[in-house]
């Protein structure tokens, strides 16, 4: 067998597995009540005579034996035996295995997992992973078996896994498992013995760092007895639930309060400054894979009280970071804690890339979209049975079973921080770009560009209407920017790909409706040019771009196809001007209208240079707005180490007006955010300008 087959090193299993005292899965999965073994307490024979112990699977009645007074039998108790489940470790020459059993214990999902790493000298690196989605699982008194055919992220020369785990009672140490490869024709190939690690399948450390402003306290746990849910009542936070989950939450002593103190005024968080804090504060934030997670507890989001958290961190390497935000979910009542402890789990659960309920199907490999879902990754508002009040009295503050799944047994890059990118388009199918065979969600969903030709690199702004077509009205929410994830925009690119725009940044948002008219529509305005995957409209060419709207009936509204022309570069200078705006850092900084962050220096720099050569090109509008809006933001920055946390830089506002009048009069910009810029220069002007003044784009939602 090859040396880079983990499976299939000559190493003979050296102990034949019996199939005897089979049980059902209903009985396996009753181990970890432990009821496996241990019959009823009693059981009163058809006379009413002297109760005794039942027979249980190969165990024989207890004997009964009399006594003086009163004249009753002492029955003899089994041995109560542990549950396995739960995550073993071995080696194997230059191999590491990390295995997990899911069998038993909480929720079992009747899995085998694990991920193999491969070490040489003094370093280790990642190998693959693999799965047993559907095995046999086979009980005996003496021991537990599990076998089926894997599936892997290598080439595996023996696919056939079985593990094999001792059963002991629970005053024994844990058992450990024997892991056994086998080809297709029954040869064996490797073997690994495994002894027992953690209860958890998973371990992450979390930072939890909160800002000094935050008007309530910092959510620290929840009774989910004081109101109604569809689930016993427990003490339940961050940490519990996903101890639940089958993951071991372990927090950080990096944990501290963030003194907000020297923004004055600007107090409030925009989406460039989380992401520039993050990779100055976070003290285990690396650009690497890693089982680490940032959660900062601000009061206000940039946009206001609706947005209760966001996911912020989908550049380079993903998921490391998310905040919640206080001015929407604080408090003491119940209520609110109730809904601090759903935001808190949900954007940790998008670091794990999880997605929402409803939109499981635009993962990569697609699954079913569950808009039902009694998950912390549904909406309440959004939930069909009842919207908010109908989600609250059923949910058992828990993740749904393929969500368990995902955690306990996805492949490692699938979910560990840093990992593979959040979400996918790759699974869009053609029926997105179809015509709906009809329609009667009475609203109608317009999309459109203010120019349908655009030069190579040049930022394409999506503009977004709703209205409703029936006189009498229909009630629709509002979230109309594909932020907040209400809203996917897909783009089929000149060779026939087809690719979901994706944002940097996930948006957890509360309920916002409105009874929409024939003449009174929402609309909105979106930069879709760059996000997660990076450009979307990278190439010259044709591109064919659709909307989809989801109602708050599940319908799926779908916007007419819109056709938007990337024209070829036609002289020198549109080639340079084309390198100069699609870097991925010049990318980010169009995304998030301008930042300091210092990782994203070649950006800025780009920009820079843009101005300097070709300070007369329509192009050139396009940075004096980003570096505009940035100029009148105080940008803050949450540093590392102790002493001055917080950096805030100054706003400049004379700089700001010079860049923004200047993009103004070019005229080159869409309509909406040409408005929003000039509303943004009237502000500075008045003096009147806060600290952390807004610009085009720095607020996602713009309503008529």
């Amino acid at each position: 067998m090859s040396q880079l087959d983990p499976t299939g090193i000559d190493n003979a299993n050296e102990d034949a597995i019996g199939d005897t005292g089979v049980m059902t899965y209903e009985e396996v999965s009753g181990l970890s009540n432990g009821d496996l073994g241990i019959p009823e307490p009693y059981d009163t024979g058809p006379t009413g005579a002297a109760p005794g112990i039942a027979a249980g699977p190969g165990i024989a009645p207890a004997p009964q034996v009399p006594l003086p007074i009163p004249s009753l039998p002492i029955p003899s108790i089994p041995a109560i035996k542990k549950a396995v489940s739960g995550c073993y470790a071995s080696s194997l020459g230059s191999f590491q295995l990390d295995l997990r059993v899911d069998v038993d214990r909480n929720r079992p999902m009747r899995r085998v997992s694990g991920d193999f790493y491969q070490t040489s000298g003094k370093t280790k690196s990642y190998f693959g992973s693999f799965v047993v989605d559907s095995p046999t699982v086979t009980v005996s008194t003496t021991r537990i078996v599990v076998k089926g055919m894997g599936r892997f992220t290598f080439s595996a020369g023996a696919p056939v896994i079985q593990v094999t785990i001792p059963r002991v009672n629970i005053f024994q140490p844990q058992a450990a498992a024997t892991l056994q490869f086998f080809t297709v024709n029954n040869t064996p190939g490797a073997s690994y013995h495994c002894p027992f690690s953690s209860l958890h399948f998973r371990t992450v450390r979390i930072e939890t760092d909160s800002v000094s402003d935050v008007k309530t306290t910092p959510f620290s746990s929840y009774n989910t007895g004081s109101l109604p849910s569809g689930g016993s009542a427990r003490t339940v936070n961050v940490v519990s639930a996903f101890g639940e989950a089958g993951i071991g939450m372990v927090p950080t002593a990096g944990n501290n309060v963030i003194d907000v103190g020297a923004a004055g005024a600007n107090a409030t968080w925009s989406n460039a400054e989380l992401h520039a804090s993050m990779q100055q504060h976070f003290s285990l934030w690396g650009d690497l894979q890693q089982w680490c997670v940032w959660q900062l507890v601000a009061q206000q989001h940039d946009m206001g009280t609706g947005l209760y958290g966001i996911m912020f961190d989908q550049q380079g390497k993903q998921r490391q970071g998310c905040a919640v935000f206080h001015a929407g979910i604080g408090g003491a009542t119940a209520e609110q804690h109730r809904l601090q402890l759903y935001t808190y789990v949900h954007e940790l659960g998008h670091c794990f890339n999880l997605m929402h309920s409803w939109q499981k199907s635009y993962a990569n490999p697609p699954k079913p979209n569950r808009p039902e879902a009694l998950s912390w990754m549904n909406y309440p508002w959004y939930y069909p049975n009842g919207g908010a009040p109908g989600f609250w009295s059923s949910f058992d503050f828990r993740f749904d079973d393929e969500e368990l799944i995902h955690l306990r047994h996805g492949f490692r890059n699938d979910i560990i921080m840093g990992g593979n990118s959040f979400t996918s388009g790759a699974s869009l199918g053609r029926d997105v770009m179809a015509d709906p065979i009809s329609d009667e969600s009475g609203l109608v969903l317009d999309i459109s560009t203010h120019q349908r030709s655009f030069a190579l690199g040049e930022p394409v702004v999506l503009q977004l209407k709703l209205r409703a077509t029936d006189t009498r009205g229909r009630r629709a929410h509002t979230w109309l920017h594909p932020n907040y994830g209400l809203v996917k925009v897909i783009i089929e690119q000149p060779g026939g790909r087809l690719c979901a725009y994706e944002p940097m940044i996930d948006h957890l948002v509360g309920e916002r409706q409105t009874m929409l008219g024939v003449d009174n529509p929402v609309q909105d305005s979106a930069y879709i040019g760059y996000g997660k995957d990076g450009f979307y409209f990278d190439q010259p060419g044709q591109y064919r771009v659709r909307a989809a709207y989801a109602a708050l009936d599940g319908s799926q509204v779908l916007s007419d196809i819109l056709t938007v022309r990337v024209r070829y570069p036609v002289s020198t200078d549109d080639n340079v001007l084309a390198d100069l705006f699609m870097g991925e850092d010049q990318g980010a900084l169009l995304y998030l209208q301008g930042s300091d962050n210092e990782t994203l220096r070649s950006g800025n720099a780009a920009f820079d240079e843009v101005l300097d050569r070709f300070d007369m090109h329509p192009m050139a509008a396009y940075v004096r707005m980003v570096k505009g809006v940035n100029a009148a933001r105080a940008f803050k920055t949450v540093n590392a180490g102790e002493g001055k946390p917080l950096f805030v830089r100054a706003a400049r506002l004379d700089e700001s007006v010079a860049l923004l009048s200047s993009a103004a009069h070019a005229k080159v910009l869409d309509p909406v955010s040409q408005g929003e810029l000039l509303t943004c220069l009237a502000t500075i002007q008045d003096g009147t300008a806060a600290a952390g003044a807004t610009g085009p784009g720095a607020r996602p939602h713009r309503k008529a």
